[in-house]
């Protein structure tokens, strides 16, 4: 996790100020800030987003490792077909679209 800096936001123009101890070398350059909370949010929206490719992948790994017995290969296709389906519903679900 990231170290957050405390700062002072006006809240009419949007001004940032984090007065530090100043060493006698300063040079003000532009940076690009986001607020804690919008960070946050982000972070755990990214972490869901990994937990359901994880999820995905081990789903989708079942295609490389199938293996149907004699006789079997419809059955095992079909039940393949419906696993697939589980997972691009599942990761539809992340995102309210569509397969």
């Amino acid at each position: 996790m990231t170290d957050y800096i405390q700062a002072w936001q006006c809240i009419g123009c949007g001004r940032i100020e984090a007065p530090q101890p100043c060493i006698g070398v300063c040079k003000d350059r532009k940076v690009f800030m986001v607020g804690k909370d919008e960070h946050e949010r982000v972070l755990a929206g990214n972490a869901a987003l990994q937990a359901q490719l994880r999820q995905a992948r081990e789903m989708l790994l079942r295609f490389g490792h199938a293996k149907p017995k004699p006789g079997q290969w419809e059955a095992a296709w079909l039940a393949l077909q419906e696993q697939a389906r589980e997972a691009l519903a599942m990761l539809a679900g992340s995102d309210g679209g569509k397969p």
